[in-house]
């Protein structure tokens, strides 16, 4: 293979997929990409068998062939140079030549024919998404991901067709146990998508389609053979599904008539109050104390090595009193995710979770389970 391609089109190429590159796999391929040559450019992949993704870029294509370069050498090498043009030729015995004609470069690789085979399922039925629809619902389900080890059953989002009001949506869950977000959208054809029992999603793959989204326009998105494909122009992305049962989330959410104390509130005085309440937190002491009374919500973070801080916020609120305590970075990721200038904070009682909607959150519904301070 011997090839001359632009230098910037390169570090886009090699940068997108650093993110699924395996650093530390016991399988040395797996750190690296594999460049193809294609009649009409270059094609850059990589994989960690869980996640797959390949895309074309332009390329003066001396000599086809391919060759696997490792993913964090060709990204230092490209980054650092001052040159427009990058050449690379493939040598004898495994090793590789690359020039930005000030240095010059030879590395070893590994046969392009042991890097694992990146195959589109066969007659997925695919529909187009939003791209914007998308990222909004990643965003806002992905942070309640659970972080342990443990808990390989809430490893990832939970997506699955629901009914509502004669309509079928689309419908994204998540949760670590302490706290739950949802979101809904329309996506005209989703009814033609099989997923009788809903799929899981892993956080990884989350993150990547993630970034194909971010990428604006349409997607095309459909599930096969345990996989979920996405397609937006020349860029493909194949995600393992996890094979595990998502928790009966349902049975978390209070029903309507359970939700008698509403609290109207500006977000952004929410958030920036949870923020400070941040400040004095250690892992030892995680809790904020919120006291609701008659328009005021006022919160009080302790810590007995560093002090303490308090603060009350002006809300609309006619209820009973309540007193609660809250893990507050579950509000300032939940808040953060969201549209709204003004949100509602929904509580049965103490002992019940905090409900988080906003109008300009459609769809979406953030819970929070309270703690003891």
């Amino acid at each position: 293979m011997e090839i001359k391609i632009d230098r910037d089109i390169l570090l886009k190429g090699v940068s997108r997929v650093q993110g699924i590159l395996e650093k530390r796999s016991h399988m040395p391929i797996l750190s690296t990409v594999l460049l193809n040559t294609r009649e009409d450019g270059l094609e850059i992949s990589a994989t960690d068998l869980e996640i797959g993704f390949q895309n074309s870029y332009p390329a003066e294509i001396i000599k086809p062939g391919s060759i696997t370069i490792s993913g964090k050498r060709l990204l230092d090498i490209t980054r650092e140079t001052n040159s427009k043009k990058i050449y690379i030729s493939e040598k004898e015995n495994n090793w590789v030549y690359i020039s930005d004609s000030n240095a010059h470069y030879h590395l070893s690789c590994l046969p392009a024919d042991e890097f694992p085979v990146l195959t589109e399922p066969e007659d997925a039925v695919m529909i187009k998404i939003d791209s914007k629809i998308l990222t909004e619902m990643i965003n806002k389900t992905i942070y309640s991901i659970t972080m342990e080890e443990a808990g390989f059953k809430l490893s990832g989002v939970f997506m699955e067709k629901i009914e509502k009001d004669g309509e079928d949506l689309l419908r994204m869950v998540a949760t670590d146990g302490h706290r739950l977000s949802l979101i809904d959208k329309k996506v005209p054809g989703i009814q033609k998508i099989e997923m009788k029992h809903g799929v899981m999603i892993p956080k990884k793959g989350m993150v990547e389609l993630n970034r194909l989204s971010l990428e604006n326009g349409d997607i095309l998105f459909g599930l096969k053979q345990n996989n979920l494909v996405a397609r937006q122009e020349t860029a493909l992305i194949i995600i393992r599904l996890l094979d595990t049962k998502f928790p009966d989330y349902r049975n978390v959410i209070p029903a309507k008539e359970d939700t008698e104390n509403i609290i109207t509130i500006s977000r952004r005085s929410l958030l920036e109050a949870m923020r400070r309440m941040m400040i004095i937190r250690s892992d030892q002491y995680q809790g904020v104390k919120v006291n609701i009374g008659v328009d005021y919500l006022e919160m009080t973070s302790v810590n007995p090595d560093l002090g303490n801080v308090e603060e009350k916020v002006e809300v609309k609120y006619e209820g009973k009193p309540i007193e609660m305590g809250f893990n507050p970075k579950y509000f300032i990721d939940a808040l953060q995710s969201m549209d709204s200038d003004i949100i509602k904070l929904t509580i049965k009682d103490q002992t019940s979770p905090c409900l988080i909607t906003g109008d300009q959150d459609n769809g979406f519904l953030g819970l929070i389970m309270p703690m003891r301070i």
